[in-house]
């Protein structure tokens, strides 16, 4: 199939919060072209439900937020990335209501919650557990304002394309059509990859997509081992994996056992708001003491009308599923919920490969380190989108005409596939789930690397359509994530391994992944 050309001065691959704020900034400098792989409301932005942690509220300080973000990191966070997203965050959340984001309030003042491993009140949130879906609406609005960004919506990105070590473009699949869009700078905001396993809070588009297409292209691929595990997801028959935000047990919402026992107090002194990977990892030793399949998530103790009005997605959403929030205990388990790792770039953006820039969950800025605090991932997307957009309009201005150049892989969406996508899908999200999950050793990771390993004449195998292209990704994803947890011979933050519970030697250093090379630690 020939593709037909499309050029604009800047693709931005992605339209969630940190691809969306990108193109704004870019929308003075050039023509824009915003690829979303769905419709235009289907991100993992539009699924954040606690909130935005931002230093604004009285009691709070940039210094306190900084300082809490770096605990929670253990160790691994770029404190300079840090330091700049939790002092300009406050800029961003500022712009955002001018641009009329409706966040909940006191009377007159913003109102603020607390989550886990946060010291302060520093929450924000919007129609109570919808705070993502807010700000992704905002952001649309004012897209939608700039007359030089366009949209492609349903737009599948198979690969970049490269004139030497710069990208100029992508390759894309759109109506069963092949494109090929050249563009001066090129921004991945793509998101994760939760769909990797068989549990996770992520939509279905989330299946790393990004962090793939740059590793083919020759990207440095940083802390792939640190996947965070969310603690508290829905356990129902018949339900998803729907997220119960972590500001339930922020305000007071606590953990029991199948005994209807509270446990959280026995494994960190900070009992339910301690860190996320000590309380998703706190709830598996739980389930194996009680040989079962969940534990309880109960807020029945608190007021009936606060609880729905302050959770009014979760209480609906529950209520589908036979359950009151106000009156009963919820079943809960973990599920996969967050990338600390992707796309290596330093604070502004910039990958190792010129013109290509990278923002949002898809990037491993090192703002997360090895533990994501909660609710940084919206600050992250808005504040690294906007200096991401900046950066990427001065590296075009400027940059240099380019050859038009052949992708490295010409799509062959006209093929037969010699393999059934979707048994092979499932059967990797098992095998990621059982064996590079939340607790890992080296026999299960070499298990799951073989098995991998057994599989990759799919990720050379010609595709049909997007499941084929989506799980071609996955796999070289599951393949990254299962290399650098080898590399990494210790637990650090998310990344926990049975057989090696200290740090072990150079645990301060980051694991890398480039094609062609062995994954190291350094």
């Amino acid at each position: 199939m020939k593709p037909s050309v499309k050029s604009a001065d800047f693709l931005v691959i992605g339209g969630g919060v940190a691809g969306l704020r990108a193109a704004i900034e870019l929308a003075s400098k050039g023509t824009v072209i915003v690829l979303t792989k769905d419709k235009p409301t289907e991100s993992t932005t539009g699924y954040a439900q606690g909130g935005i942690a931002v230093a604004l509220s009285d009691e709070d300080e940039v210094g306190i937020h900084y300082d809490d973000t770096i605990k929670a990191g253990a160790g691994l966070c770029n404190e300079n990335a840090v330091k700049i997203m939790v002092e300009e965050g406050p800029e961003y959340i500022r712009e955002l209501i001018s641009w009329g984001a409706e966040f909940d309030k006191d009377g007159t003042k913003l109102s603020f919650t607390r989550e886990a491993a946060h010291s302060k009140k520093r929450i924000l949130h919007a129609h109570g557990d919808s705070t993502g879906k807010e700000i992704e609406r905002v952001l649309i609005k004012k897209a939608q304002s700039c007359p030089l960004i366009s949209r492609y919506d349903f737009a599948f990105t198979l690969d970049l394309l490269k004139a030497g070590n710069r990208c100029i473009g992508a390759s894309v699949l759109r109506a069963g059509s092949v494109i090929n869009i050249y563009a001066k700078a090129v921004i991945l905001a793509t998101g994760g990859a939760g769909q990797v396993y068989s549990k996770t809070t992520n939509p279905v588009i989330a299946t790393g997509d990004g962090i793939a297409i740059a590793y083919r292209a020759g990207a440095l691929i940083r802390d792939m081992e640190f996947v965070q595990f969310h603690p508290t997801t829905l356990y129902s028959r018949g339900a998803p994996q729907f997220l119960l935000s972590e500001a339930m047990r922020g305000e007071g919402a606590v953990l029991k056992n199948v005994h209807r026992q509270r446990f959280m107090h026995e494994y960190h002194e900070m009992a339910e708001l301690a860190s996320r990977d000590t309380v998703t990892r706190a709830i598996v030793s739980e389930m194996v003491k009680t040989h079962s399949r969940h534990v309880f998530l109960d807020l029945t103790h608190l007021d009936k009308t606060f609880a729905k009005n302050r959770f009014p997605q979760i209480y609906s959403t529950c209520l589908q599923y036979d359950i009151d929030i106000t009156e009963d205990l919820i079943p809960v388990s973990p599920a996969a919920h967050y990338m600390m790792g992707g796309v290596g770039t330093n604070i502004d953006g910039e990958t190792s490969i010129d013109g290509l820039f990278a923002a949002g969950e898809v990037a491993s800025t090192g703002v997360h380190g090895a533990n994501r605090l909660a609710s940084n991932s919206l600050l992250e997307g808005l504040v690294f989108g906007a200096r991401v957009g900046k950066r990427a309009a001065i590296y075009a201005g400027a940059s240099s005409e380019v050859t038009v150049a052949k992708p490295d892989v010409s799509p062959d969406t006209d093929s037969e596939s010699t393999f059934d996508t979707e048994k092979v899908r499932s059967s990797l999200r098992q095998i990621m789930w059982n064996k590079a999950g939340i607790i890992r050793c080296q026999k299960s990771l070499d298990a799951a690397k073989a098995w991998i390993d057994r599989k990759d004449f799919i990720c050379k195998s010609p595709g049909r359509n997007r499941r084929d292209y989506e799980l071609r990704n996955m796999m070289t994803v599951a393949l990254l994530i299962t290399n650098s947890a080898r590399v990494r011979r210790g637990s650090v933050g998310a990344h926990y391994r049975s057989d090696k519970k200290d740090l072990g030697d150079n645990w301060q250093h980051h694991s890398t992944c480039e094609k062609g090379k062995e994954p190291v630690l350094e």
